[in-house]
């Protein structure tokens, strides 16, 4: 059934690699943002997988996936997408990013060429001199210190309640497990997005690409129109959401992704 989440682990360099999917047909791989895991995606899954094999991995060093010591990067990132997509017998796949997960699917896209049919950015950061140089007044985004008497824990709620709505502390909640398992290394990713050197990997993408983002992710925004320059893309907002977009609209999220997904169908 197409609504059943079905989860797994494939072997990589890394150790194993944790994904879920829903439903067949032409694979829709979707990365999450850091310090997510593939819970991002828990209500996109079921209905991008009514009309296609929708995945959703465990990012190399989050959620359930291994955890290799030594320092991350998109590159190595892109690396553990591209083992599990080996390991699932991915001949060609469509590829979804989300923040972080879109930087990734960036060098996944460019290394790859014809293997990615078509390539969805959702709230992606366009890296550039720019982003790099400004990146080392940026204010951390999640990290916080562990305190003997657990305070800690509320400021790691606090860290993104901004960007929740009333009624949407479940999903909040998933931030904070996720966030929680990997504390010591919480920002990690976001330190990966601004030294990575995405304008001299975008001209090797073949993939047709939408970038796509919610109108209260002012983070993000202004990206669109740097991906519509640069690689001469469609862009499109979506109607209302805020950083965790696919939580808080999955429905029009999902519509978004199989819309894109069947123009591209091979």
């Amino acid at each position: 059934m197409a609504d059943t989440v079905r989860r797994g682990y494939s072997p990589s360099p890394f150790g194993q690699l944790h994904y879920a999917e829903c439903g067949s047909g032409e694979p829709v791989l979707l990365l999450h943002q850091t310090p997510r895991s593939w819970t991002e995606y828990a209500d996109v899954l079921p209905l991008v997988g009514r009309a296609h094999r929708a995945i959703a991995m465990d990012t190399v060093g989050f959620g359930a996936s291994a955890k290799p010591e030594g320092p991350h990067s998109i590159e190595r990132f892109a690396d553990g997408v591209e083992a599990l997509a080996d390991g699932l017998g991915l001949d060609a796949f469509h590829l979804v990013g989300h923040h972080t997960g879109g930087v990734v699917a960036v060098e996944v896209a460019a290394r790859l060429g014809d293997r990615v049919g078509s390539l969805l950015l959702s709230a992606t950061a366009f890296v550039d001199e720019a982003k790099r140089a400004a990146a080392p007044a940026r204010p951390p985004v999640d990290h916080v210190d562990p305190e003997p008497d657990g305070s800690h824990l509320v400021e790691v709620w606090n860290r993104r309640r901004a960007f929740y709505r009333a009624g949407e502390e479940a999903a909040l909640h998933r931030y904070v497990i996720d966030a929680l398992t990997v504390l010591g290394r919480v920002e990690e990713g976001h330190e990966a997005v601004y030294r990575y050197r995405m304008e001299e990997r975008l001209a090797h993408i073949t993939a047709p690409v939408l970038a796509v983002c919610a109108p209260e992710d002012h983070y993000s925004l202004p990206a669109l129109e740097k991906f519509a320059a640069a690689l001469g893309c469609e862009t499109a907002a979506l109607s209302g959401g805020h950083v965790p977009a696919p939580e808080q609209l999955p429905g029009e999220f999902a519509d978004v992704v199989t819309a894109w997904v069947d123009r591209h169908r091979r």
